[in-house]
């Protein structure tokens, strides 16, 4: 599906979902979150913000994360989709108009296959990390503050500076 320039669409509940990219605000935070996920990245790995969906086959949908990192082989299919198999993490920026998908939704979703999920929250300053995923969602989060350090677990494993955001 082609989209209009600086819009984004996902598979959401079955219905194709068009929604804008990121705040010009969350430049920085993207930035710097990508590189400290990148640096510490398992090999064969990349940290992207590339608009890159990724199909749920489990729970009929696609989702275009904000920032993924994920198995470069993943990206020598054919198609428009790739494998949330090869996710380790996703990160969303929470807009107004995301907000509710980010906390629900795509919670609910990704808490079943990807080890690791960031909700970076531009509305209130703060970001969330989320992992240990099951069958009934993530089983562990810790949430802190802009400025505080933030705890990634494996297969990252390192505190996240989250100073600039």
């Amino acid at each position: 599906m082609d989209t209009p320039d600086g819009f984004k669409a996902e598979l959401i509940r079955g219905k194709v979902v068009v929604s804008p990219w990121p705040a010009l605000r969350c430049c920085r935070p993207m930035r710097l979150l990508r590189e400290q996920l990148q640096a510490h990245a398992s090999e064969g790995h990349v940290a992207e913000t590339a608009p890159i969906l990724f199909r749920f086959t489990a729970a009929e949908r696609a989702y275009g994360p904000d920032l993924f990192v994920a198995d470069e082989e993943a990206f020598e299919e054919e198609g428009r989709h790739a494998d949330s198999a090869a996710l380790s993490l996703v990160a969303e920026f929470t807009s107004v108009s995301t907000k509710d998908a980010d906390w629900n939704e795509k919670l609910n979703v990704y808490g079943r296959l990807v080890p690791v999920y960031l909700v970076v929250d531009m509305q209130n300053s703060e970001i969330t990390c989320f992992w240990d995923p099951s069958p009934h969602g993530y089983r562990s989060r810790t949430t802190v503050s802009f400025g505080e350090a933030l705890p990634v677990p494996e297969p990252f494993g390192f505190s996240l500076d989250t100073t600039g955001f």
